[in-house]
């Protein structure tokens, strides 16, 4: 027989704040020490240039994380410690509301570290707790509101659903995934019940602010032809390309969630399909997945629903006192152990011997001020008549938002890229006849509407690490011959 109720939390459950405080210390340490370490991730710099290009859409994020990187290289210009404090709060911050899950579920003290301890362990919340990214930020507010709706079903005050709608507005300034979440849980709620959830005028409050508090930025989209919307496809290609079907999506999905998140997500997910006033959010994490799989989503996309799922596996296990701590330590210990690798402790040096598949953010967190110097010494180089007329162009949003970051300090004139949300910043003055190209990426376009295309410099990270960009070519392309306004827009690609 499945259980078909849960047990309801009195005032007596007792609040685990101190395991848990100590869990979320211990990450909050680990991640503020290694937070200066190697160097800006390409998507930071990115989300740092972006914020000086504040606007209230882009093509490719919604626009909080640009304004908190903006906020970051305001107060503390050039600091990496500053720009991934947001980061380390929300995943300290999340450590917490995964215990509160699990303590509104009736979960004792142990339940509760087990639940925050999963949170703390998880690659991709831990790991990813090191940069400041969507990916960061996103998953902690997926956790505050299904807690939200957690403490909803068990308390029925319909004051939780109008928050659960704020914390939806937040989120939809991050990303868009948490429509996918609603949606599906509306249909789910149809299903399974309870349908007095959706019968809460508070629901819909919230539901109205959510979607006023986002009409600047579909406003922008509209405007500019909803690049975003252009941008899931091009993702869907890459993640196809990468990971494949279904098989290598729940393959990494594994390999994000880690060794004690995937058994206690799996135990979680059973317990809610039996609970019937939880079956919905059972129902919701399996649809999440099917619809990311099939519209070719990034398997951390349905990272946000696994929290709850933790909580529920770690409530299931209340009980099990005989053999539980055999096999807990141990796996949290190993899982410790993963994510202190994860992290960016090792000497630089150490990257010489990887490979950029194993460790893509190490690797892409190098190199960028050594670019930086090659683009600055080619650019120095060229005579004064052709230097006055040459603009700096990179092929990809990664290196256009390295010479943002630091060409000015090399006297570089402003950068520009077609490549993604870049090509919105603008496209070079008509005076520039010339370009500095870093890279390979729709170089032939390049060789294709100037008159002359020369190699004139080679990316050196002088590390000897084999990231993206090393050994990457520095063209000067001269003699422009159709106007920017005619050539930026064939050079935009996604």
């Amino acid at each position: 027989m499945g259980e078909t109720t849960f047990a309801v939390p009195s005032r007596a459950v007792d609040i685990a704040a101190r395991p848990v405080a100590i869990i979320a210390g211990l990450l909050g340490v680990a991640l503020l020490a290694t937070s200066w370490r190697y160097g800006y991730f390409g998507d930071e710099l990115y989300f740092v240039a972006a914020g000086h290009h504040l606007d209230w859409g882009y093509a490719d994020q919604p626009p909080l994380v640009p304004l908190l990187a903006l906020i970051a290289d305001t107060v503390a210009p050039g600091s990496l410690v500053a720009l991934r404090i947001p980061a380390m709060l929300v995943t300290v911050a999340g450590v917490f509301v995964a215990a509160l899950i699990a303590r509104d579920l009736g979960g004792s003290r142990r339940a509760q570290v087990i639940a925050a301890g999963s949170y703390a362990v998880a690659p991709f919340l831990a790991g990813g707790g090191h940069l400041l990214a969507t990916s960061t930020v996103d998953p902690f507010l997926w956790t505050v509101i299904t807690w939200l709706v957690v403490r909803w079903v068990r308390l029925r005050d319909d004051k939780l659903l109008l928050w659960a709608g704020v914390v939806t507005a937040v989120s939809l300034q991050v990303k868009w995934l948490i429509v996918f979440f609603w949606v599906i849980a509306g249909v789910a709620i149809l299903i399974a019940g309870p349908r007095d959830l959706l019968r809460s005028k508070m629901l819909w409050l919230g539901a109205a602010i959510a979607v006023l508090t986002s009409a600047p930025q579909l406003l922008w989209q509209a405007h500019n032809g909803w690049p975003q919307l252009q941008m899931s496809g091009a993702i869907a290609d890459e993640v196809r390309a990468t990971i494949g079907g279904p098989g290598g999506f729940l393959l990494v999905l594994a390999l994000y969630t880690g060794l004690v998140g995937v058994p206690l997500a799996v135990y979680g997910l059973v317990r809610t399909l039996r609970l019937r006033e939880f079956r919905f959010l059972g129902i919701t994490a399996i649809g999440l997945i099917v619809v990311f799989i099939a519209t070719g989503g990034r398997p951390y996309y349905a990272g946000g629903i696994l929290p709850v799922l933790w909580a529920f596996g770690a409530v299931g296990l209340d009980g099990r006192r005989r053999w539980l701590p055999w096999v807990a330590w141990p796996a949290f210990i190993v899982s410790v152990a993963f994510v202190a690798l994860a992290l960016p402790i090792r000497p630089v040096e150490s990257l010489r011997a990887g490979d950029e598949y194993s460790d893509f953010v190490d690797f892409e967190s190098v190199g960028w001020p050594q670019m930086a110097d090659e683009v600055a010494a080619a650019y120095r180089a060229l005579p004064d008549n052709v230097r006055a007329h040459t603009a700096i162009v990179g092929d990809a949003y990664w290196s256009a938002s390295a010479m943002s970051l630091y060409g000015p300090e090399r006297g570089l004139p402003t950068p520009y890229s077609p490549n993604r949300g870049y090509w919105y910043f603008g496209a070079p003055p008509e005076s520039a006849t010339n370009v500095l190209y870093i890279g390979d990426n729709n170089a032939d376009k390049i060789r294709a509407n100037f008159g002359t295309v020369t190699k004139v410099a080679t990316v050196d990270n002088k590390l000897g690490v084999h990231n993206g960009y090393q050994g990457a070519p520095i063209y000067l392309a001269t003699n422009r011959t159709q106007p920017w306004s005619a050539l930026w827009p064939a050079l935009r690609n996604l």
